[in-house]
């Protein structure tokens, strides 16, 4: 769902910057009362509204917490740009993006970065479309392997531009990542397909499902907390 936007006047020590605050609104069944959170992959607020409530009283607590939500989003890192001077993360190294405006073809990973050519404009689309394949040459060989260890076998691998969570995996043995995952260290990635493998095993968080996955990787509380702590700047990496 597209956010709305919304113009802060923070009352405190930045009274006088104004900030342009991304804003999504929820409507929940169960909410009791009206809330509001930050979201970081967002870049902005979330505000879930209960029955009956009206996005009025929404804005009013907004509004009453302006401060604390301009300090927090100020607070969030700055996403990723892929733009030519950047330095992407792919595997153990960082690769900066190098851009000839004579060059043809798609992007290319070379040992001194990631060679992009044409337009200007067209780089993001173009580092983009590099990085899909990568995840794809990444990440379904190590899905295979951890497969082929808990004798279980995916009814395919897809790659999504999701922006919630890192992967999935359906009732029919589908198994979906996001190919931003490709920029996280690769045992964190290793962690993530993983985990995704051993629910074609138990499709739920039970004793047995993470027994299953310390079989197949030892990083569990290590690559939980790099997401927790990364995941939502990378979830924006290269969303302009």
């Amino acid at each position: 769902m597209k956010a709305d936007s919304i113009l802060l006047a923070p009352v405190g020590r930045d009274a006088d910057v104004a900030l342009d605050c991304p804003l999504r609104w929820r409507r929940s069944s169960r909410a009791k009362r009206v809330t509001l959170r930050i979201d970081p992959v967002l870049g902005g607020a979330v505000i879930t509204l209960p029955p009956g409530a009206g996005r009025q009283a929404g804005l009013a607590l907004l509004r009453r917490h302006a401060d604390w939500v301009a300090g927090r989003l100020r607070a969030l890192p700055t996403p990723l740009r892929f733009v030519p001077g950047a330095k992407v993360p792919l595997g153990d190294s960082s690769h900066p993006i190098r851009h000839s405006v004579t060059r043809r073809g798609p992007a290319v990973l070379e040992a001194d970065g990631i060679m992009v050519g044409g337009r200007l404009e067209a780089v993001p689309l173009r580092v983009r479309a590099l990085l899909r394949t990568e995840a794809a040459l990444r990440i379904a060989p190590r899905a295979r392997l951890h497969a082929l260890t808990l004798a279980v076998r995916p009814r395919t691998i897809r790659l999504k531009d999701t922006r919630s969570r890192w992967g999935s995996c359906a009732a029919d043995g589908t198994l979906a990542f996001s190919w931003r995952l490709v920029m996280a260290p690769p045992w964190v990635l290793d962690y993530v397909v993983a985990h995704e493998v051993a629910h074609l095993r138990e499709m739920n968080h039970s004793d047995r499902f993470w027994a299953h996955l310390a079989e197949l990787s030892p990083h569990r509380e290590a690559a939980q907390a790099w997401l927790r702590a990364h995941g939502p700047a990378l979830l924006r990496a290269g969303a302009d």
